[in-house]
């Protein structure tokens, strides 16, 4: 009996959520404040990412481990406060691009359970 009471939440679940995805894709982006139903131009999705860069200063370059030391402002994406933490890279090449002391504007990301620096730039 009680596989049955499960399988019918599971069903009306279902329903209820095709209901409510339904409801909101009727709906036209363009309908909605500054949206559009265009894809955005390449160098929109640059500027938004360039927004989301946070800034920082690099305190340590760790080759042989593949990892950089920040002391860095507000994370937004990651909803994370300023502070000094260890990153993984996503490339290694990205440890020759910096040096200790630098001023940067980086993208850290959360993949696979590990927060990793996934865009670097020197700061302007």
């Amino acid at each position: 009996m009680s596989n049955i009471r499960i399988a019918l939440l599971a069903f009306v679940a279902a329903f209820s959520f095709a209901g409510a995805a339904s409801a909101q894709s009727s709906k036209s982006m363009s309908d909605m404040p500054g949206m559009s139903d265009k894809a955005p131009a390449a160098s929109g999705s640059d500027a938004a990412a360039a927004s989301e860069l946070a800034e920082g200063e690099v305190r340590k370059v760790d080759k042989d481990n593949k990892k950089l030391t920040i002391k860095h402002g507000p994370l937004r994406n990651l909803e994370m406060p300023g502070m000094t933490m260890v990153f993984g890279v996503m490339d290694d090449a990205m440890l020759d691009k910096v040096e200790t002391g630098a001023k940067v504007r980086f993208l850290a990301e959360k993949i696979d359970g590990k927060i990793v620096v996934t865009k670097i730039e020197a700061a302007r």
